[in-house]
């Protein structure tokens, strides 16, 4: 069995099917964020050249119930896992 090659990562990539920076994709392997050094499983969208990630803000909701989003910055590095 052949093993389907990995898409490079975009500069920036959503987890959100409405965004315009999903790349479903990308998405059929497992991925991975490692931010400022440290792995973190909560990222909904990150960007590579401007060095930020967008997390949720714990349980807080908008009006509509989508988690508000707190946008942190430094090192970004996506992997495969």
């Amino acid at each position: 069995m052949e093993e389907k090659a990995r898409p490079p990562f975009p500069d920036r990539l959503s987890i959100d099917p409405k965004s315009p920076h999903h790349v479903a994709a990308v998405f059929e392997h497992g991925v991975g964020i490692r931010f400022n050094g440290r792995e973190r499983d909560d990222v909904e969208e990150y960007c590579i050249s401007e060095g930020w990630i967008r997390v949720p803000a714990g349980k807080t909701v908008d009006r509509k119930g989508n988690p508000l989003m707190i946008k942190l910055k430094g090192q970004v590095e996506p992997f495969y896992r």
